[in-house]
C-alpha cells in the first residue's frame, strides 16, 4: 500500500516528473548522436535566419551526412540556415555548428557557420555568425582570448532545424523549474486538505416528504 503521507506523495510526483524528463533525454540523444541535444539561441549574431528565442535541435557532425563548410555548400548548394542574406550580402552556405570555443567547457556553445577549413599549424573551421561583421577567429572571448579554429573534437554538433521562440524556456530553465516545483507543491497541498475534509452532514428532513 502506497504511503498518503505528503512528503511521500510530493516525492513520488518528482521521481514520475524526473523519470519522464529523463526519458525524454535519452530518446532525444539516440536520436541525435550527441548532447545537448537541444540548444537555445541567446544572441542576434545569426539573424535573420536564426532568431534569439529559438530552440535548435543538433546532430553529431556526420549524421545525416558529412558537416560542410560554406565553401563546401556554395560548390553543392547546399544551405541550410541560409534563407536569408548574411550581414555582408551574401547568401549563406554551409552547416551550422555548435562549439565550445577553444574546447573551454566552463562557457556557453557558440552557434555559427561554418566558413571554411583552415589545414595549416593552427587547424580548425573558421567560423562566424551571419550577423557578425568579422569571424570568431579575429574575436576576444572574455575569460577565454582569441578564439582558434574549431577543432573537430570542440564540436558539439551541427544545426538540424528549429522552433521559434520555444527556446525562451531553456534560457529560463531556473525560474521556470521552481514554477513547476511549487505548483506541484501547493497541489498536493490543496488534494490532502480535501481529502481530510470531512463529509457535509446530511440535512435532518432530506427523507421526510412534503405535505
Amino acid at each position: 500500500m502506497e504511503s498518503t503521507h505528503p512528503a511521500a506523495v510530493l516525492a513520488r510526483d518528482i521521481a514520475w516528473v524526473a523519470a519522464v524528463v529523463g526519458g525524454v533525454a535519452l530518446v532525444l540523444f539516440l536520436a541525435s548522436g550527441t548532447w545537448p541535444a537541444v540548444v537555445a539561441v541567446e544572441s542576434e549574431s545569426m539573424v535573420p535566419n536564426m532568431q534569439v528565442g529559438d530552440l535548435v535541435f543538433v546532430v553529431a557532425p556526420d549524421r545525416f551526412g558529412a558537416l560542410q563548410s560554406w565553401e563546401e555548400g556554395e560548390a553543392s548548394g547546399y544551405a541550410p540556415f541560409g534563407t536569408y542574406p548574411d550581414r555582408q550580402g551574401n547568401m549563406p552556405y554551409g552547416d551550422v555548428i555548435i562549439y565550445r570555443p577553444n574546447g573551454d567547457t566552463r562557457v556557453h556553445p557558440i552557434i555559427h557557420r561554418a566558413i571554411s577549413y583552415e589545414t595549416g599549424t593552427d587547424q580548425g573551421y573558421v567560423t562566424k555568425g551571419d550577423n557578425n561583421p568579422a569571424a570568431d577567429q579575429n574575436t576576444y572571448y572574455p575569460g577565454i582570448g582569441y578564439i582558434r579554429p574549431v577543432k573537430k573534437e570542440w564540436i558539439v554538433g551541427k544545426a538540424l532545424f528549429s522552433v521559434p521562440l520555444v527556446g525562451y524556456l531553456p534560457l529560463n530553465i531556473v525560474p521556470f523549474a521552481v514554477l513547476i516545483l511549487l505548483a506541484v507543491i501547493i497541489h498536493e497541498l490543496l488534494s490532502r486538505r480535501k481529502d481530510e475534509q470531512p463529509p457535509a452532514p446530511r440535512s435532518q428532513h432530506s427523507g421526510r416528504k412534503k405535505r
